[in-house]
């Protein structure tokens, strides 16, 4: 389940070294300290939890309410954790940037450390992200994708998108407990979140709301119409003057470059709005192939 969203402001730069050192060694203590006496499954459960993942921050010394809050905590625990992985049955993956299309490799690096496919794994790393970039789109590109699991394969999410606009960041945390690559079960794309945690709602497009189920319907059969159908349809629609918003409009979509993946939903006709939602996944766990990390940005 989706557990929560955070709202902090952007702020540019790092943290210092020396700081990041301090932040380093603690953070293997206290990760250590509760995998020892909780289990691994109780830090996934911990840092799933946006207030206790904020507090985390102030308690290795990373004490600004800002979005390197959630860069600079994740960097702390997995170098902490570096070479500890087996022994805690405890691993990390992904990054900012260019590193969390590293995310797949990383995963399947572990595999020989792990009781499960990894494979199901990079399933949800995927797809989590598919969500919280396109499905449920309120303004955020995530730039910052991490992704922890342990041996027995269960797993969360914190990953983080910027708006230039207000220059604020946005931080969404992810349990895996109940959600998987289950053919028709929906549970990526019907209410994944257990809470949203912010101050102010704003424009947002919720595709994966309870009540957005007969959206994700349409939207999939839309799909499976021939694609020169929908260009037509769009280019027609470019005529419109429509408000002035900050989600995405008619104004910002070229028809000409959507035919490619018009072409590939009419063809391989996915059966549901999980599967329209991650149709290079879908198809790459049919071939058995894993291929990099695709781009977190809605194109």
């Amino acid at each position: 389940m989706r557990t929560g969203v955070a709202n902090l402001p952007l702020h540019g730069g790092k943290a210092p070294r020396w700081l990041f050192d301090r932040m380093v060694l603690l953070a293997r203590e206290i990760v250590t300290t509760i995998v020892r006496d909780f289990g691994p499954d109780m830090v996934l459960t911990r840092l799933a939890d946006p207030y206790w993942f904020q507090a985390f921050g102030c308690v290795l010394g990373f004490d600004w309410h800002s979005s390197g809050v959630t860069t600079t905590v994740y960097g702390a625990i997995k170098e902490g954790i570096k070479g500890l992985e087996r022994d805690l049955g405890l691993f990390a993956a992904g990054g900012k940037g260019g590193r969390s299309r590293k995310t797949p490799s990383e995963i399947v690096s572990a595999g020989g450390s792990i009781s499960v496919s990894p494979e199901n794994l990079v399933y949800a790393s995927r797809l989590s992200a598919k969500v919280d970039s396109a499905a449920l789109q309120d303004g955020y590109q995530l730039y910052h994708h991490s992704f922890f699991f342990t041996k027995r394969g269960k797993w969360a999410v914190v990953q983080q998108g910027m708006n230039d606009s207000n220059r604020y960041a946005r931080r969404y945390h992810w349990l895996g407990d109940g959600l998987g690559p289950k053919d028709g079960s929906g549970d990526f794309v019907s209410e994944p979140h257990s809470a949203v945690c912010c101050d102010s709602k704003g424009v947002a497009l919720n595709l994966v709301a309870k009540e957005g189920g007969e959206a994700r319907t349409t939207s999939t059969q839309i799909s499976w119409e021939r694609p020169e159908t929908l260009i037509k349809d769009l280019k027609r629609l470019k005529t419109l003057n429509l408000p002035r918003r900050h989600h995405i409009t008619v104004k910002d979509i070229n028809p000409d470059r959507l035919f490619k993946t018009f072409l590939t939903t009419y063809e391989r006709r996915p059966e549901d709005f999980e599967r329209l939602l991650g149709m290079r996944e879908w198809v790459q766990r049919r071939s058995g192939h894993l291929a990099s990390f695709p781009s977190l940005s809605m194109a």
